[in-house]
C-alpha cells in the first residue's frame, strides 16, 4: 500500500493506522474474509477481527450473510454521505447547547465580570489587533448586533459576498429594527449590482480598496490587510473622536459623489 495514500486517508475519515489499511484492502477487494484482509493489509490477523468489526460499527462495511464470515465494502460515497449527516447533527447538538449556555446561571455571571471589568476603562483604551478570518468574522457580528442607530460597511464586493453568511442576516435585522445601514462595495461595478438584487441590497459603488465597519460613530473595525492576504488581520477600536471622522469623510464621500456611483 502507498503510505501517503493510507496517511491521507486516515486523517480525512478519522481512523486509525489499522483501520485505514484494513478498509484500503477491503475496498480493493469488494468482499473478503479477515484471513485475505490482513494479508493484503499487513494487519496482523489476531488484530484483524477486531478492526473489521469497528469499521462494521462505524458503516465502512457490512457482514456478509453465511459462512465463512465474510466482509462487504461501503462505497465511499456512502460513507461520506454518512459522515456529513453526523457532522451535521453533531454541529446542530453543538448550537443548541451554546444557545441554551445564555440561560444558565455561570453565563450571567461571565457577563457580570466582563461588564464590571470593562466600565472603568477609558473608551480610548478599548483598541484591539483581531487576526484570522473567523475571529473577524465573529467580530463583524458582534459590533453589528450592539447596533441601535446606525452602520457604515465599505468592503469590496468579494469580501461582502465572501462574509455574506454573517452579513445578510445581520443587514436584514437591522433594516427590520429601523437601524440606518451605509452599504459601499468596491471591485466589479456588475458584480456588486448583481449582489444588490441578489439580495436586496441598495450598496453603492466606490472605487477604495478600504475596507471597514462602523457602527453608531463610537466604533469601528478596519482591515489592516489586503484582501488576499494569506491571514486576515485587523483593528477594532471604541472611540467616538476617531470613528465620528471616519464616519464623517465617508458619509462627505457619498454627498459629493467622490468615487461613489
Amino acid at each position: 500500500m502507498k503510505q501517503e495514500l493510507v496517511k491521507h486517508i486516515k486523517d480525512h475519515f478519522n481512523l486509525n493506522i489499522y483501520e485505514t489499511k484494513v478498509w484500503l484492502a477491503l475496498l480493493s477487494k469488494g468482499i473478503a474474509s479477515a484471513g485475505e484482509v490482513a494479508e493484503i493489509s499487513g494487519v496482523p490477523r489476531s488484530r484483524t477481527y477486531d478492526v473489521l468489526e469497528s469499521l462494521e460499527k462505524r458503516g465502512f462495511a457490512i457482514v456478509k450473510i453465511g459462512k465463512p464470515v465474510k466482509y462487504i465494502s461501503i462505497k465511499p460515497t456512502e460513507i461520506l454521505e454518512k459522515m456529513k449527516t453526523e457532522t451535521m447533527a453533531e454541529a446542530q447538538e453543538k448550537v443548541k447547547a451554546l444557545v441554551a449556555l445564555k440561560t444558565t446561571n455561570e453565563y450571567t455571571e461571565l457577563e457580570q465580570l466582563h461588564n464590571s471589568g470593562i466600565s472603568p476603562i477609558k473608551p480610548s483604551e478599548l483598541t484591539g489587533s483581531l487576526k484570522g478570518r473567523s475571529n473577524i468574522i465573529a467580530k463583524v457580528r458582534e459590533i453589528l448586533e450592539s447596533s441601535q442607530k446606525e452602520v457604515l460597511v465599505c468592503t469590496s464586493a468579494p469580501d461582502f459576498e465572501d462574509k455574506s453568511r454573517v452579513l445578510i442576516p445581520a443587514l436584514d435585522r437591522l433594516n427590520k429594527a429601523n437601524i440606518k445601514v451605509r452599504l459601499a462595495l468596491s471591485g466589479d461595478l456588475e458584480k456588486v449590482k448583481r449582489l444588490n438584487v441578489k439580495h436586496n441590497l441598495k450598496a453603492r459603488y466606490i472605487d477604495s480598496p478600504a475596507r471597514f465597519f462602523i457602527v453608531d460613530r463610537k466604533q469601528a473595525l478596519l482591515m489592516i490587510t489586503p484582501e488576499h492576504a494569506d491571514e486576515e488581520m485587523g483593528i477594532w477600536l471604541s472611540s467616538p473622536y476617531f470613528t465620528e471622522s471616519l464616519a464623517h469623510m465617508v458619509e462627505s464621500a457619498f454627498k459629493n459623489g467622490n468615487g461613489l456611483q
